[in-house]
């Protein structure tokens, strides 16, 4: 079962990350450092948005991965299909028993419940976008700040 991996809250994280840079860049060294992770990791996840068309990058000084497109833009849903590979969820590795009554009829039946399972998580990733998070996120910060 392939399933969701950490990839889509590393790529969140990223993109979020450079919403809040407004249109300047960061490297993957520094996004690494707030996820408490291996730039070599960011990287791959930066090389997927990048080939999303999500996020772009620029050699030398002052370079470094900046937004390809606004904030509002971009949706969570945007950054999930950028990285998560194949369906989230699958079924039996091998095929069940044809000669018992729940194997020959629970694969049809699955393949419902489950596609209609990743519709709806791809329905509620879309209603976010990075700047609607960032937003959260600062309103979250600023309110710890006060207490």
């Amino acid at each position: 079962m392939a399933g969701l991996s950490s990839r889509s809250a590393v790529a969140i994280h990223a993109l979020a990350m450079l919403a809040h840079r407004r249109g300047g860049s960061l490297t993957s060294t520094e996004i690494a450092d707030s996820l408490e992770s291996n730039p070599v990791l960011v990287r791959r996840i930066l090389g997927h948005l990048r080939d999303a068309h999500l996020v772009r990058s620029a050699e030398g000084r002052g370079g470094g991965w900046f937004l390809a497109r606004t904030p509002r833009d971009i949706t969570l849903y945007d950054a999930y299909a950028a990285v998560e590979g194949g369906r989230i969820f699958s079924r039996h590795p091998h095929p069940p028993s044809g000669a018992c009554v729940i194997g020959r009829n629970i694969g049809d039946l699955l393949d419902v419940e489950f596609r209609d399972a990743e519709r709806a998580l791809e329905e509620q990733l879309r209603r976010t976008t990075i700047a609607a998070l960032l937003q959260q996120i600062l309103t979250c910060d600023n309110e710890a700040q006060d207490h």
